[in-house]
């Protein structure tokens, strides 16, 4: 039997029960393993999974450097190339398609009417400010820099507490789900209502974008987290591609985790 290890952390992940049922049923064993348990035999594997390592983000280097080494002794999904580009979003401006408009500096900062400010390396709105002063989002970005992490300065989008983030889910480049998520930076967001989601249909120009940001990576991917949302004209932009560790929202999709798991035995062959 294909045996894969699930790379996770210490701390809780709803979505890993019923994803390792699902490879079960795929024929495909699954076993949890912290990524940065110092024991663990990742050669043992016909693969490893890279899931809920939610806590790479203070140690981004160390975890990069977890990615080469286990990618130099057995499969890793996705790719290490993915995995290194994509836990810095300066890969945004690689990707040649529609993105949020981003100023990567602390100088002559465009003038909005209101900016958020956070770094390339960051999860979860972790480190993110939202105000209307100028003055301060060129000093929290030059914060940013002087601790020597890179300032991402973008609009604050007031579609988005209508509209909401559009993410649409894709498994070995096959479209899954979509969910819409709540805006992290909206007036009165709680954790709570950070983490509400629901099914969303997405609208052909999202699937359009959606399916543009794919072609732009060359590499395998096992899955993909494609986040979009709308400019003040109406048009879809990208806000964040997610390939090292998005949360699926398995939940609302029963029939996700069966998907997820046909995409993994195709990638194995």
């Amino acid at each position: 039997m294909t045996i894969c290890a699930y790379a996770t952390f210490d701390g809780p992940d709803d979505e890993l029960a019923p994803m390792l049922a699902a490879w079960r049923e795929a024929g495909i064993e699954g076993r949890a393993e912290r990524w940065d348990d110092p024991d663990a035999d990742w050669s043992a594997y016909d693969a490893v999974v890279v899931r809920s390592v939610w806590d790479y983000v203070d140690r981004r280097e160390e975890f990069v450097g977890w990615a080469r080494r286990v990618a130099s002794v057995t499969r890793l999904l996705n790719p290490y190339p993915v995995i290194d580009a994509n836990t810095d979003k300066t890969y945004l401006r690689e990707l040649g398609v529609p993105i949020v408009p981003t100023h990567w500096s602390s100088r002559e900062l465009p003038h909005w009417p209101e900016y958020v400010v956070k770094p390339a390396v960051s999860a979860g709105a972790r480190d993110t400010t939202r105000t209307t002063d100028r003055a301060e989002a060129a000093r929290l970005a030059a914060a940013l820099e002087a601790a020597g992490r890179t300032p991402m300065v973008q609009p604050y989008l007031d579609m988005v507490e209508s509209e909401g983030e559009t993410s649409l889910l894709y498994f070995n480049r096959r479209f899954s789900h979509a969910v819409r998520r709540s805006p992290m930076l909206a007036p009165g967001a709680t954790t709570e209502d950070n983490e509400r989601a629901e099914l969303r249909t997405p609208a052909p120009d999202q699937v359009e974008l959606a399916e543009k940001v794919l072609t732009a990576v060359p590499h395998d991917l096992l899955y993909a987290r494609i986040d979009l949302v709308r400019l003040p004209g109406g048009e879809p932009v990208l806000i964040e591609l997610e390939l090292t560790e998005p949360y699926f929202f398995l939940n609302l999709d029963p029939a996700a985790p069966a998907r997820f798991a046909a995409a993994l035995r195709e990638l194995l062959g």
